[in-house]
Formats: C-alpha cells, sequence, structure tokens
C-alpha cells in the first residue's frame, strides 16, 4: 500500500460524503511515517483502510457499500475502506493529540494515528499479523520501545488479562531485539 493508494480511495470518500478529513487507524497509519517512505514493506501489507470522517465519525459507515470489502471500488483497486469508531482501539490517553496530518491535495487532509500509540492498540489486540508489524517497526526503529513503554501506563485496557497480556508480549519483542544484537532505536 501505499499513500497514493489512500489519496484515491479518501477522493472518492470525499465526493461521496463531502468531507475532507480522515483519521487512518489501522497498520496503515505507518503511512503518516514520511510519506512511507523507509516504511518496511510488512507494515504495509493491509488492504484495509481502518478509518472514520473526523469531523463527524459515524459518518464514515454510510461509505461501507460504495468503497468497502466486496465493493466495486475494492474490485476496481485491491483495497477497501474498513469503516471504524474512534472509541473501538484500546489507545494511550491524548492519542489524538498525537495524530500525524498528512495533506493529500489541495481538499483532502488524512490524519495517521501516531504509530507508537497503535502500537499499544495492536499488543493489546494480540493478533499474529500485530505482533509481525510490530517487530517490523521495532526493527526499523519506526516505534521506539520507551515510547511504547510509557504509552502503556496511559492507557486503560479493558481489563487486567488484557493489559497483562500485552505488556508480556512487548517484554518478549524487547528482549528478542535486544539478544539479536539490533535493539530498536530509541532503546
Amino acid at each position: 500500500m501505499e499513500l497514493s493508494n489512500l489519496q484515491t480511495l479518501f477522493e472518492a470518500a470525499r465526493k461521496l460524503s463531502g468531507h475532507s478529513e480522515f483519521v487512518v487507524m489501522g497498520s496503515l497509519c505507518a503511512l503518516g511515517i514520511a510519506a512511507g517512505s523507509g516504511v518496511p514493506p510488512r507494515m504495509l501489507l493491509s488492504i484495509d483502510v481502518d478509518c472514520y470522517t473526523r469531523q463527524d465519525p459515524p459518518r464514515i459507515f454510510e461509505l461501507r457499500q460504495a468503497l468497502g470489502e466486496g465493493s466495486s471500488f475494492e474490485v476496481a483497486h485491491g483495497y477497501f475502506l474498513d469503516p471504524i469508531s474512534p472509541n473501538l482501539p484500546t489507545l494511550p490517553a491524548q492519542w489524538e493529540f498525537r495524530l500525524v496530518r498528512v495533506p493529500l491535495g489541495r481538499e483532502l487532509t488524512v490524519f495517521f494515528l501516531d504509530p507508537n500509540d497503535a502500537a499499544v492498540s495492536k499488543y493489546a489486540r494480540g493478533e499474529p499479523r500485530d505482533r509481525e508489524w510490530l517487530q517490523a517497526g521495532l526493527t526499523a526503529g519506526l516505534l521506539s520501545a520507551p515510547i511504547v513503554e510509557s504509552r502503556f501506563r496511559d492507557t486503560v485496557f479493558l481489563d487486567d488479562e488484557e493489559r497483562r497480556r500485552a505488556l508480556d508480549a512487548f517484554e518478549s519483542d524487547r528482549e528478542r531485539h535486544a539478544k539479536s544484537g539490533a535493539p530498536p532505536r530509541g532503546t
């Protein structure tokens, strides 16, 4: 996935919804870092763009039929809009103030979740593909272990088990990179 793919998707979304600001929350938030250059391919494999309209989050769900999974847009382009609520993922406090703003043309702006905030959410979810994304980000230095660790302290998890599972996975990744001789940058 590339930033130009998101521009195509969000231009279509803008035309359908009248909104010109969108927030990308999932794996593809990595595209907000230097417009995706230098981002490991493993962090950009997703074909579903987890997002919402910035000014009216529920409005994004109206676009599911035209731009979502199984739509003619997906058939034509090979990727799709995956509408989400900003309240869905487990995220650290103040994440909204760390969104990375990227203008895409004159009439379109995309805000990307800070990848270190996304890391906390991915550790909480604990899916194998999320762990691959996290390990690629740590290895490339696009995620900072100290920042992720500090964001854990500012996160309200669903319960103690989710918190414990997320922290255990994080510590495992940190140890793995330390043993490989290539600890993540920022440690």
